[in-house]
């Protein structure tokens, strides 16, 4: 793909990776950092992506590959480290700020675990077919329904108490 091509597919593809870095991150500033990352990722290693496969699928996974390392890396700072934003919120009414900031259908969606947030995103959001979701999260099929399945579920259970 020409250069100019290559960024104006990337540019073209900004809405759904942000929309997708809303979903894994469950926080607008991680989401831009994310998106923002994945984005200078990708025109680092445009020499990576091969012409005639799908751009966005291989911006996905350079996005979810992202995350699953941030996550990690969180991990083992929390264990260290007490968040930074704990000294923020002594005295702050959370619950409402979160109220009026998500929607039913968000906060549901960030209860879900990881592995079937992930699914549910990439299927019933982005509207990939499950192989192609399947290959950007990078296991069997049978896996991917299977996450996409509980997700749904648990999606549905948990819109039900809400309602």
């Amino acid at each position: 793909m020409h250069s100019d091509a290559f960024l104006a597919g990337i540019t073209e593809l900004l809405p759904r990776l942000r929309r997708f870095a809303s979903g894994l991150a469950r926080n607008p500033v991680d989401a831009d950092d994310l998106c923002q990352a994945a984005v200078e990722r990708a025109l680092l290693s445009r020499q990576q992506w091969q012409e005639g496969t799908r751009l966005d699928s291989w911006m996905y996974r350079i996005m979810r590959n992202l995350w699953i390392d941030e996550a990690r890396s969180r991990t083992r700072r929390d264990k260290t480290f007490a968040e930074e934003e704990a000294g923020a919120q002594v005295g702050a009414i959370g619950a409402q700020e979160a109220a009026t900031e998500l929607s039913m259908v968000d906060r549901a969606l960030a209860n879900l675990p990881d592995d079937q947030r992930e699914a549910v995103l990439l299927v019933l959001v982005e509207g990939y077919k499950y192989a192609e979701a399947a290959d950007i999260i990078g296991c069997p099929i049978g896996t991917l329904t299977s996450r996409l399945l509980r997700g749904r579920e648990a999606l549905m259970a948990k819109l039900g108490e809400a309602a």
